[in-house]
């Protein structure tokens, strides 16, 4: 069964149209002159509806249960994220080519365009697997896959104190902070277990509490019983049919929630967030990219700026209604907090974190914050 006989029965296949059955595959290689044993039509069933709809030769590394991200950077330079750093695959992915058709195909099934005029796409895959690329020539060497893998289940904090993220000190203390009602903000930069830990937080809100999400791509699954999760969505090919994190924010401050959430802060939904927080929605909560805790408060004034907030109402919003910042990063390819800051505004009026719990080596060590942090969540 060489490549050049697999393509051709592929191509007949797609120009037909219909499902890659036993019967349409052994009709196609009739076609073609060739006749093979059950067996062979069997794998060869198997490996044109891996490729015609699943994920090809990264279907294996995608359901294996403990995937978190595979990257495709060209046809022989395949890497996955198993929970411990990037490793390198034996993975081959063909040509060039084959690159670049699995990636238009993975676009078709989001319902998205990728060709040389819509040269990237960031979609939402069936299942919940959420999928980038880049063709080339925009991506120099070849075009680029990334796959980041929802969790297959409800992470709590007793699997993150399992897992070596913290201890058990340390969950018992962010139990805490929601139980409280702090409102927190989770801080990190890309694949350092953001949506994970705010997952977690989350499924410890008790249960005659309303959460309400709102995410760009869904990706938090808090084991709550009673969470409203919305979407938010790109324009169509027309130019219309968007609906932004900020739209949805407005929509979910009239859902009642007990508790409101936006997956991720990364635009001007920062400022209804914020204002959120500010009316009376105590123990709100998000995630925001940021390389340290301490950049957070200068992150958000950026973030406040694009959307039209001057640096004195941001950091005026800011200091009124967020409490905490959890800071994640990664020790030895382990996802770990690294430390937990309260924020509070200086005479200048601009907001500064304070470290409560700070990441020494191995352990979390207390910092100068964690009496008043103490007294906050001990509070009668």
């Amino acid at each position: 069964m060489t490549p050049v006989l697999v393509d051709r029965v592929r191509a007949r296949l797609l120009s037909s149209g219909g499902d890659a059955t036993p019967g349409r595959v052994a009709a196609a290689l009739r076609d073609e002159g060739l006749v093979l044993g059950d067996d062979a039509v069997l794998d060869l069933v198997r490996m044109l509806r891996q490729e015609l709809i699943g994920l090809g030769p990264l279907d294996p590394l995608v359901i294996d249960p403990t995937t978190t991200d595979v990257l495709v950077n060209a046809p022989d330079s395949v890497w996955v994220d198993r929970g411990h750093g990037l490793q390198r695959t034996d993975v081959r992915l063909g040509s060039e080519a084959d690159v670049r058709r699995l990636a238009q195909r993975l676009a078709a099934t989001a319902g998205r365009r990728l060709d040389d005029a819509a040269p990237h796409v960031d979609a939402q895959l069936p299942g919940g697997v959420r999928f980038h690329a880049v063709l080339a020539p925009v991506a120099v060497d070849s075009t680029v896959i990334s796959l980041r893998v929802p969790s297959r289940q409800a992470f709590t904090l007793e699997a993150m104190v399992l897992h070596g993220s913290m201890d058990h000190a340390t969950a018992e203390l962010l139990r805490a902070m929601v139980r409280r009602r702090l409102a927190i903000l989770v801080s990190g930069g890309t694949g350092s277990g953001k949506t994970t830990l705010l997952s977690a937080l989350l499924s410890t809100v008790p249960h005659d509490e309303r959460i309400v999400i709102v995410e760009d791509s869904t990706e938090l699954a808090p084991s709550h019983p009673h969470v409203v999760r919305l979407q938010a969505r790109l324009a169509n090919v027309e130019g219309s049919g968007a609906v932004s994190s900020r739209d949805l924010v407005r929509q979910a401050l009239r859902m009642r929630p007990d508790r409101l959430v936006v997956g991720e802060v990364r635009g001007a939904e920062v400022v209804d967030l914020l204002a959120a927080m500010n009316t009376g929605h105590e123990g709100g909560a998000g995630t925001v990219h940021a390389n340290s805790a301490e950049d957070v408060p200068a992150r958000l004034e950026a973030l406040g700026l694009m959307a039209g907030l001057d640096r004195a109402a941001l950091h005026a919003l800011l200091g009124a209604g967020v409490d905490a910042v959890i800071h994640l990063g990664r020790v030895a390819g382990t996802r770990v907090i690294s430390g937990v800051h309260l924020l509070a505004a200086g005479d200048d009026g601009v907001v500064r974190t304070q470290p409560a719990l700070l990441r020494r080596g191995d352990a979390l060590t207390r910092g100068p914050a964690m009496e008043r942090l103490r007294a906050r969540v001990d509070a009668s």
